[in-house]
């Protein structure tokens, strides 16, 4: 009997091992678990925040290229500031210059035309002092951004492609041609 009572314990103590370890092994198994639960938790969250991180560049990044613009605008909006005048006046200079064109004879209207020379000069000076440029046409050579060519010629005395003659004066506010000017080109 004293060798089967050693058998049931023994086998009892076995039971008992076997039950703690898988006891061991559940804790083990849960304690694993919840590790890959926060493991993917904790990858999750780091995502977010490198979604978060990268939409927040890219929002400051807009914002800077916004400012960028806005100051660009404005800048440029300062510098052109008059062109709406000027282009506006274009038309009275044309007027003034076609006025003193003509020949007169009379001291009377000699003075008169001396005058509109003055008020010519005046107006002029001020367009230039806000930036007005009088594009020089005559001997140079074609350029479709300054000039527009209204006639072609044929003379022996130019270049081909050359400006023979100035119809219309063209004009630059700064860097911008607000009129380009019209020639007659030599073929």
């Amino acid at each position: 009997m004293e060798g089967m009572n050693d058998t049931v314990q023994e086998e009892a103590a076995e039971r008992e091992h076997e039950d703690s370890n898988a006891l061991e092994n559940e804790d083990q198994a849960a304690e694993s678990s919840e590790a890959a639960v926060e493991d993917s938790r904790i990858s999750e969250l780091e995502a977010s925040l490198t979604d978060t991180e990268n939409r927040l560049l890219r929002v400051q990044a807009d914002f800077e290229n916004f400012k960028r613009r806005t100051r660009e605008d404005q800048a440029a909006q300062l510098k052109y500031k008059s062109q709406s005048l000027i282009t506006q006046l274009l038309p009275a200079l044309d007027n003034f210059e076609r006025a003193m064109d003509v020949k007169v004879e009379d001291p009377q209207a000699s003075s008169v035309l001396q005058g509109v020379e003055m008020v010519y000069r005046q107006l002029l000076e001020a367009l230039k002092s806000e930036g007005l440029e009088v594009i020089d046409s005559e001997g140079a050579v074609f350029d479709p951004n300054l000039h527009q060519a209204v006639m072609q010629v044929q003379d022996e005395e130019y270049e081909s492609n050359v400006v023979v003659e100035t119809l219309q004066k063209g004009y630059k506010l700064k860097d911008r041609v607000i009129r380009p000017a019209m020639v007659k080109v030599n073929q």
